[in-house]
C-alpha cells in the first residue's frame, strides 16, 4: 500500500507540501496541487489505517509538551513548532513540564483526553510512565532535543560534538587549560552527551577534566549560580567554566559578577544553547548555536508523516560555534611589512 512519502516521492515533492494538498491548504500552487493528485491517481493512494480514511475524529491539533517553557531555547523551538504547524493546517496546544516527570505525565493525559493527532515531546528525566505507555501504543510521536534510548520513536535533535570541539580547540589556542563544564541533568540524553563530548575535546588536546572541574546543575541559573561559587572556592579554580545550557550560563555569570569578578578577566565564560541576549550582555557571551527554528519545523514535518501513516524519520542537525568576547580576544599577529599574496583554491 502507498504511503505519503511514496506520493511525494512520485510528484517529486516534500511530504510537507503533499499534506497541504490532501488538506486543502491555500498555500499550494496549482503546479503542485496539479502533481499531487496525479501521483496519487497513480499510486491509488488512500490515507492508511492511522489516518482512518481522513477520520472524522481527526482534530487536526498537535501536542507540544516541553522541559521548560522559561528557557528561551524551548520558547523559540515552540514558536517554529506553531508556525510550522500552522502552515500545514494543525492548531498546537503547548504542555510545560517544568522538567517535572509528574507534570509531563499530566500534560500528555490531558492532550490525549482531548483528542490531538500527535505528540511533540522533549522528555523530561528518563521519561514518564503514561508517555512512555503512550508511545508503546502507537501513538504518534515525536521526541525533540531529547530523547530515551530503547524507545520506538523518531527524534529530531541537534549534534553539538563538532561544536564542542570548536570551542575547546578556540579556548586552547587562547591559552586557556583548565576547563569547567556545569552539567545538566545526568539523567537527560542532553545532559550525558554534552559532558561526552566535553571531555572528548579535551582529551584530543591532552587535557583532563577531573572530578572537581564536574559541577552538576539542573539547566536552571540557580544551579549555575551555585556550581560556580563551587568552583571559585577551589584552591586552583579553573580558567574557562562551560554551561551545559544558557540558563545557567546566566547563574554564572551573576557568581561572577557578586564576587566583584570580571569575564574574561578572571573567569572565561561559554555556554550550550545561544539566545539572542547573550550578544547584550558585557561582555557578550560565546555559546554553541542550535538551528532551532529548523529542529521545530522538522519535527513537526516528521509527526504529520507519522499521523499520515509514514514513519516519520528521525533527523539530526549539527550545531555550530559563535566565538564572541567571554573567553578572552586573540593576541593579534604581526603581519609582514611584505605580506605575501593570498592563495584562492581553484576546487
Amino acid at each position: 500500500m502507498a504511503s505519503i512519502k511514496d506520493v511525494a516521492a512520485e510528484a517529486g515533492l516534500s511530504v510537507a507540501t503533499v499534506s497541504r494538498v490532501l488538506n486543502d491548504h491555500p498555500s499550494v500552487s496549482d503546479d503542485a496541487r496539479r502533481r499531487v493528485m496525479a501521483a496519487v491517481e497513480a499510486l491509488s493512494y488512500r490515507p492508511n489505517a492511522v489516518a482512518r480514511s481522513l477520520r472524522t475524529d481527526q482534530t487536526r491539533t498537535l501536542g507540544l509538551v516541553i522541559s521548560d517553557v522559561m528557557n528561551p531555547y524551548f520558547t523559540e523551538l515552540a514558536r517554529s513548532v506553531e508556525e510550522e504547524a500552522r502552515a500545514l493546517g494543525y492548531s498546537v496546544i503547548i504542555g510545560n513540564a517544568d522538567e517535572r516527570p509528574e507534570l509531563q505525565d499530566h500534560h500528555v493525559t490531558t492532550l490525549l483526553d482531548r483528542r490531538i493527532d500527535g505528540l511533540l515531546v522533549s522528555p523530561t528525566d528518563r521519561g514518564s510512565p503514561r508517555m512512555l505507555e503512550a508511545a508503546r501504543a502507537g501513538t504518534p510521536m515525536v521526541f525533540v532535543d531529547r530523547w530515551i534510548p530503547g524507545v520506538d520513536v523518531p527524534v529530531v535533535r541537534s549534534d553539538g560534538r563538532d561544536a564542542v570541539r570548536d570551542l575547546v580547540a578556540h579556548l586552547h589556542a587562547l591559552g586557556h587549560r583548565r576547563l569547567a563544564i556545569i552539567a545538566g541533568p545526568a539523567a537527560t540524553t542532553t545532559g550525558r552527551e554534552r559532558v561526552d563530548a566535553f571531555r572528548e575535546a579535551l582529551g584530543d588536546h591532552g587535557l583532563d577534566l577531573p572530578d572537581a572541574y564536574i559541577g552538576q546543575g539542573d539547566f536552571q541559573a540557580d544551579s549555575g549560580r551555585r556550581v560556580t561559587e563551587g568552583f571559585l572556592d577551589l584552591a586552583e579554580p579553573p580558567e574557562v567554566v562551560f554551561a551545559a545550557d544558557n540558563l545557567m550560563a546566566l547563574g554564572a555569570l551573576d557568581a561572577v559578577r557578586a564576587r566583584g569578578l570580571r569575564v574574561p578577566d578572571d573567569l572565561a565564560l561559554a555556554a550550550f544553547d545561544d539566545v539572542r541576549w547573550f550578544v547584550h550582555t558585557d561582555p557578550p557571551v560565546t555559546a554553541i548555536a542550535q538551528p532551532t527554528g529548523a529542529l521545530g519545523r522538522a519535527a513537526v514535518r516528521a509527526l504529520v508523516d507519522r499521523i499520515e501513516g509514514g514513519p516519520g524519520e528521525s533527523v539530526t542537525l549539527p550545531a555550530r560555534l559563535v566565538v564572541r568576547r567571554s573567553c578572552g580576544e586573540p593576541a593579534p599577529t604581526t603581519q609582514s611589512p611584505h605580506p605575501s599574496p593570498v592563495r584562492r583554491s581553484t576546487s
